[in-house]
């Protein structure tokens, strides 16, 4: 009798055990949690408030890859206020390892390189569980063109892997809510034509098909004319974007060079002089969190649906 009793408890311990695990995928791997992570580090500005949005700031040790590129508006401030910045850009392996972390939120080119240092394979022997942004996801393998849905996913996975799940469901509906009135009273007419200026002179920086900007600018009406350039965030030629005549400009503001400068250097190129983009003066900004995938997706999609159909 008593063995089988014990049987009976181990068992019923296994199987708790097994249903504590979960299970997220992440880009092209599986990735179980034993439990919540308490030691976690974010990369970038946009990561790290999804994290803050979530309520885990006492899960984490520190963020990295904020100050190094962008400048922190003062409600992302509060937000981290107690928390610090472990490196100014992309963190290395003994940042990571040193701050005895747990857990890492980064993404392909947000925080880590395909082939560089701080991998999902390189942190492993040092108890470093990695989940990846999913927008990143095609720069090592193929995915479907960018949507508004993975950055629910982000936040859904996020709540699982941080025992919040009731808080990303509710977040997430709240978001999908907020979208679906704002779009329901939108009138659209023909998709307006749209690029996307990142950066760069002599070649620009520009959102692909895989990208975000691709999903925010389709959700406020319009249609990125890169919409079939099969990358994620990549440089192209002014030619291309001659050829296809964006009737709006986008602007990424971020960085050392204003959204203003961004604009000025467009208006006097000669060779943009003939965009309708140009000729009308259709320029709008958005700012870097909000154009890459977190929380303030929604509210940009309301930003460049008023500027695209204002008239």
């Amino acid at each position: 009798m008593r063995k089988a009793f014990l049987t009976t408890v181990v068992c019923a311990i296994a199987a708790g055990a097994a249903i504590a695990d979960t299970t997220v995928q992440s880009c092209n791997r599986s990735v179980t949690f034993d439990a919540p992570p308490e030691r976690a580090i974010s990369n970038d500005v946009n990561l790290t408030e999804m994290m803050l949005v979530l309520g885990l700031a006492d899960r984490m040790v520190g963020y990295t890859g904020i100050s190094g590129w962008k400048t922190l508006d003062e409600e992302m401030r509060a937000g981290v206020e107690e928390l610090p910045e472990l490196s100014a850009q992309y963190p290395t392996k003994e940042v990571l390892v040193g701050a005895d972390a747990d857990f890492f939120f980064a993404g392909w080119n947000y925080g880590m390189k395909v082939g560089g240092e701080v991998t999902p394979e390189t942190l492993e022997p040092f108890g470093i569980q990695v989940y990846e942004l999913t927008e990143s996801c095609s720069h090592i393998m193929d995915r479907e063109k960018a949507g508004i849905d993975v950055m629910y996913a982000d936040l859904t996975n996020l709540g699982a892997i941080f025992g919040v799940e009731d808080r990303a469901a509710e977040l997430v509906e709240s978001y999908r809510a907020d979208l679906a009135a704002f779009t329901d009273r939108l009138e659209a007419g023909e998709p307006l034509r749209v690029f996307v200026y990142d950066s760069g002179e002599d070649t620009p920086f520009t959102a692909g098909r895989y990208a975000m900007p691709t999903a925010l600018i389709e959700a406020a009406g319009g249609v990125n004319i890169l919409d079939d350039f099969e990358k994620s965030w990549a440089t192209v030629t002014w030619e291309e974007v001659v050829d296809r005549n964006p009737e709006v400009i986008v602007i990424i503001d971020y960085g050392e060079v204003t959204a203003a400068q961004k604009r000025e250097f467009i208006l006097s190129n000669p060779a943009l002089a003939g965009l309708a983009a140009v000729k009308n003066d259709r320029f709008v900004t958005l700012e870097y969190v909000e154009a890459t995938p977190g929380p303030r997706n929604i509210q940009a999609i309301k930003t460049l649906a008023e500027a695209f159909w204002a008239e």
